[in-house]
């Protein structure tokens, strides 16, 4: 089974991402997650990330969005975390602004291992005591060390 933290890098960790609006905040993740992955387009990653918003709002309440996309060239799962420096209004279903945002870059076959980490990602957000461990990450580290051991303790 695949494990949400051995997608995810210290670098592609961020705290005080800057937020702005929902198109900056996925232009700000599709160049962060291209910058690591040779091969991936940015613009490619914006537009899919982009199109998958139009399907409906990534945002999944409590100030948290989980934006999604399929990626042609993309070869296995890629995540990113975010803690932004200003909640951006992301549509969610109880419309409380997004300052929190868990990406996830799956290959266009991978629909089992795509729910598989939505499940894990879902699972460890919708507990308070993570959300706020999150919030106070004080460095990039420390947010990406927060994910790795809330997933590697279940």
């Amino acid at each position: 089974m695949i494990r949400l933290e051995s997608i995810l890098t210290p670098g592609r960790s961020q705290v005080n991402a800057p937020g702005g609006s929902k198109k900056r905040v996925l232009e700000f993740i599709a160049n962060l997650i291209a910058r690591e992955q040779p091969g991936l387009d940015a613009g490619e990653l914006f537009e899919a990330l982009i199109a998958r918003e139009r399907l409906g709002s990534t945002g999944f309440g409590n100030g948290i969005a989980i934006p999604h996309c399929r990626l042609p060239n993309c070869n296995a799962p890629i995540s990113a975390v975010l803690r932004l420096d200003a909640p951006v209004d992301f549509d969610s279903i109880d419309g409380v602004p997004v300052d929190l945002l868990f990406v996830l870059v799956v290959p266009p076959a991978a629909t089992d291992e795509h729910l598989e980490l939505l499940r894990q990602i879902a699972g460890l957000l919708e507990r308070a005591d993570i959300r706020e461990r999150l919030r106070g990450a004080a460095s990039n580290e420390a947010l990406y060390q927060t994910v790795v051991d809330e997933l590697g303790g279940h």
